[in-house]
C-alpha cells in the first residue's frame, strides 16, 4: 500500500516537482528556525530594514509557495521556482552589501554561497525538462540495412 502511494506521488511530482517539494520544505523549515531560535545577524545592515521575524516570514511564505508548486503541471510550476529564488537573492544581496560596507567581512563568501548553492541550483532545476528522451538518430543517406 505504501509503495503504491509513493509510486503515485513520485509519478505525480516528477523530477521538477520533487525538487520543488524538497526546496520548499527546506525554505519553510529555515524560516521557522528564525522564529523558534533567532540567530545573531549583527553586521548585516540590509536585514535591519525589518525585524528577523518578518524576514523569517519571507522564507516561510516563499517556501510554502515553492512546496505547493510541486504539485502543479510543468509550465505552471514557474511560480514555485520564482518564489524559491527570492529569499536567497535577498540574503545574498544583504551579505554582499555588508561586505562592501565593511560591517561583515565574511559577507562576500556567504553571498557567493547563497548565489551558487541556492540561486544557481534553482536556476538549473528550472531548466530541467520533466521527461527527456533522446531524439532518434536519423539514418544516413545511402546507408542500407
Amino acid at each position: 500500500m505504501r509503495a503504491a502511494l509513493l509510486r503515485r506521488l513520485r509519478y505525480r511530482l516528477g523530477r521538477r516537482g520533487a525538487f520543488l517539494l524538497v526546496a520548499g520544505t527546506g525554505k519553510t523549515s529555515w524560516g521557522i528556525s528564525f522564529l523558534v531560535n533567532p540567530p545573531n545577524i549583527e553586521g548585516v545592515q540590509l536585514l535591519d530594514w525589518c525585524g528577523l521575524r518578518q524576514w523569517s516570514w519571507l522564507w516561510i511564505i516563499c517556501g510554502l509557495v515553492t512546496l505547493t508548486s510541486a504539485f502543479f503541471r510543468v509550465g505552471r510550476d514557474k511560480v514555485g521556482f520564482i518564489a524559491a529564488l527570492i529569499p536567497p537573492i535577498v540574503w545574498a544581496t544583504a551579505y554582499a552589501a555588508a561586505a562592501v560596507s565593511g560591517t561583515y567581512s565574511r559577507g562576500v563568501f556567504v553571498a557567493i554561497w547563497y548565489l551558487t548553492s541556492h540561486v544557481g541550483i534553482i536556476l538549473w532545476a528550472a531548466t530541467v525538462p520533466e521527461h527527456s528522451v533522446p531524439h532518434p538518430r536519423r539514418a544516413r543517406k545511402g546507408a542500407g540495412p
